[in-house]
């Protein structure tokens, strides 16, 4: 892994680093909003706007005071000055949540990344057509493996058996960058590229570890990187912060929030190496 982290300059200022605007979150899930939002920032975005439910909001408040929250009602106009969006995390796959994503749909630029998690991909396999309909062009899909099996409507057993081919097949149907999430994670992307990730353990196999990889694709992304490196190096540093935060604390006790709390340790080592 030789990709390079956005360029950090004195003369600067948040909007220098970009802005997210992270559609997640539900009555019951507050934490996967939580963990996408603040995953965001540790990757460096100048802003993470956090859209959600009113009980969200002030469970993800009253854990940080560095994200900025944005009700539904007011969606579109956050949509419009964001420079990545990411959606689905703990969203549910409620009447509300396909409203919010119809409206995504609708209204953000087909260049304008959007990074597509959990039920965002359920929602999206109900009905492929009214995503691919869109023709969006910088799109990012993170599924596990049950989930890559709705996307392409095949069998779980058809997708272990071939986690490659799967993520191509995503990548094709879709036009997206497909993250294939395992012990050994790929990455492929339309025109081709691929990536088989090194780092991780089973220590990563917690709820909420693929919010934090989510956000952290999110942040890179908001910084300018290319969509299918930022996806790479997301998926790289994130099993680094696993393996780190397994070490440390053991396989066993490692859970969703620890990762981001060694995001920084496994940057650092990143740089020192590159």
């Amino acid at each position: 892994m030789d990709y390079k982290l956005p360029s950090r300059v004195e003369n600067s200022n948040k909007s220098t680093y970009g802005r997210v605007l992270n559609i997640a979150g539900s009555d019951y899930m507050p934490g996967a909003a939580y963990l996408s939002s603040v995953s965001a920032l540790k990757m460096g975005c100048g802003y993470c706007f956090l859209c959600s439910t009113e009980r969200v909001i002030d469970a993800v408040a009253a854990q940080t005071q560095n994200v900025v929250f944005v009700p539904h009602s007011n969606l579109l106009q956050a949509l419009y000055p964001a420079d990545v969006v990411s959606f689905g995390c703990g969203l549910s796959q409620a009447a509300f949540a396909k409203d919010i994503f119809a409206q995504v749909l609708d209204s953000i630029s087909v260049n304008i990344p959007l990074i597509v998690d959990a039920d965002g991909l359920n929602i999206i396999s109900e009905n492929p057509d009214m995503f691919i309909s869109k023709g969006l062009l910088s799109v990012v899909f993170t599924p596990h493996p049950l989930e890559a099996a709705r996307l392409l409507d095949c069998s779980l057993e058809e997708v272990l058996a071939d986690i490659k081919l799967s993520a191509k097949k995503i990548s094709e149907k879709y036009n997206c960058i497909t993250v294939l999430k395992t012990h050994r994670t790929v990455v492929v992307s339309p025109d081709g590229r691929i990536y088989e990730n090194t780092t991780g353990n089973n220590a990563m196999a917690k709820a909420g570890s693929g919010d934090v990889l989510c956000g952290m694709i999110s942040g890179l992304a908001a910084q300018g990187m290319d969509l299918f490196e930022a996806s790479s190096l997301a998926v790289y540093l994130h099993g680094l912060s696993g393996d780190l935060a397994a070490e440390k604390l053991t396989a066993y006790s490692v859970m969703a929030e620890d990762l981001i709390s060694f995001i920084p340790n496994a940057v650092k080592l990143y740089l020192n190496n590159n």
